[in-house]
């Protein structure tokens, strides 16, 4: 079956441990309706930083990556839906990007 990686992009950091619990626990529950669906259930991640010929610059690039979760769907289709119900998505400032991961 097919893997698909979800890229995550925005969201935002709680402001306190209360909210931090809340979020945490929407991000839990998401993910146990996902089931064996996930493959890896990822983590955030820190500011990235772009590489090129040139060198190394910081910021993040112009839509700064905030963390990953790989799932396995049949169809790119079927990894949108499950997409859907992430907490990512809600507050509306939030994105996934949604790439299959081709096996070599």
């Amino acid at each position: 079956m097919p893997k698909f990686m979800f890229a995550y992009h925005g969201g935002g950091v709680p402001e306190t441990p209360e909210e931090g619990e809340k979020v945490m626990a929407a991000w839990m529950s998401w993910m146990q309706e996902l089931g064996e669906a996930i493959v890896d259930p990822g983590n955030p991640v820190g500011l990235s930083s772009t590489l090129t010929k040139s060198g190394l610059s910081e910021g993040g690039g112009a839509n700064p990556l905030s963390g990953y979760t790989i799932v396995q769907a049949d169809t790119l289709d079927a990894a949108a839906e499950m997409g859907k119900g992430c907490p990512i998505l809600d507050g509306g400032n939030g994105s996934i990007e949604i790439a299959e991961i081709h096996e070599m």
